[in-house]
């Protein structure tokens, strides 16, 4: 069996003119430590559970994706996390939502996964389920970054002036995600995220809900999506890429792209990374850029943001 790993830091990447040169080489390097976090996992033969564990907590750790330290701000000026991860082989599941002091929202919810039972937790108590379990937790302060400051305030004057449809995917929304394929052949996929800038509280999107932004099933595919949560919990974006690749036999590209065209056709910004059975992968998005990598066969890690591709040394 192929091994396989790909990450998203998010579709509507900002234009490249709002960013340092050593900015974008920061962020491309991360998706670089996120993929050689995953497959350090994968090569020595371990679960492709742990691996995109592995790569979505190197995410999470990094100012320049929505998700742990550098979410975004809700409307009252704190943060708030969602996160789930998803074993394809057995079709568990651990989710959390509204947490606000886990370190590593991926985490918590692979140890609920582990658990068994429930498969979410929101708020309070995902962040007491962390504490029991040992899990980091910090100030909520911790995850406040300068630009989703930035972010936080201009999103409420286009509230108060009228054009808050009219802000860009990266500076309203952003999600990391990861799906892999390990040596059994067994997928998994991971998604977190800080939700959308201005958000109400206590809001929850797509990224813990399975079968809407994450979704894994061997023998099918292994899916991490990025885009406005409502709509991917609205058209069961994972569950739908499965579904038709189980039932009308599209091919995972194709499969991808027909549920990408329908949220173009209503102006929904997304974006999403997935695993076909085969190891085979797509990443493909309808905004200005996502943030994305993965590692080919030959072990070489290949990151991007916008339409360009670089090779990023080896994973290992």
């Amino acid at each position: 069996m192929t091994l396989a790993l790909a990450i998203h830091g998010g579709c509507g990447t900002l234009p490249k003119s709002e960013m340092t040169p050593a900015e974008w080489a920061a962020a491309r390097a991360d998706l670089a430590a996120s993929l050689r976090a995953g497959w350090a996992i994968l090569s020595k033969g371990g679960p492709a559970v742990d691996a995109v564990e592995a790569a979505v907590r190197v995410m999470e750790d990094s100012p320049h994706f929505n998700a742990g330290h550098g979410a975004a701000f809700n409307t009252d000026g704190e943060h708030e996390l969602d996160a789930s991860i998803m074993d394809g082989a057995t079709l568990a599941a651990g989710a959390i939502c509204a947490a606000r002091r886990i370190k590593n929202p991926v985490t918590a919810a692979k140890a609920l996964m582990r658990r068994g039972d429930p498969l979410l937790l929101a708020g309070p108590a995902a962040d007491v389920f962390a504490d029991h379990e040992g899990i980091d937790t910090v100030p909520n302060a911790y995850f406040s970054t300068e630009r989703r400051r930035n972010n936080l305030a201009s999103m409420k004057i286009r509230e108060i002036v009228g054009t808050a449809a009219e802000a860009g995917e990266a500076e309203k929304h952003g999600t990391v995600g990861a799906v892999a394929c390990d040596a059994q052949g067994h997928l998994a996929a991971a998604t977190s995220t800080g939700g959308y800038t201005n958000k109400p509280a206590g809001r929850v999107g797509d990224s813990p809900i399975i079968g809407a932004g994450t979704y894994a099933r061997d023998g099918r595919c292994a899916v991490s999506g990025t885009g406005k949560g409502e709509y991917f919990i609205r058209y069961c974006v994972g569950h739908e890429i499965a579904s038709l690749i189980a039932y009308k036999g599209l091919s995972l590209e194709a499969a991808t792209q027909t549920v990408l065209d329908e949220l173009s056709a209503h102006k929904i910004g997304a974006g999403l990374v997935a695993l076909g059975a085969d190891g085979s992968i797509v990443a493909p998005y309808n905004t200005q850029g996502m943030y994305r990598g993965w590692v080919t066969p030959d072990g070489l890690i290949h990151v991007a943001t916008h339409g360009d591709v670089e090779m990023a040394g080896q994973a290992a």
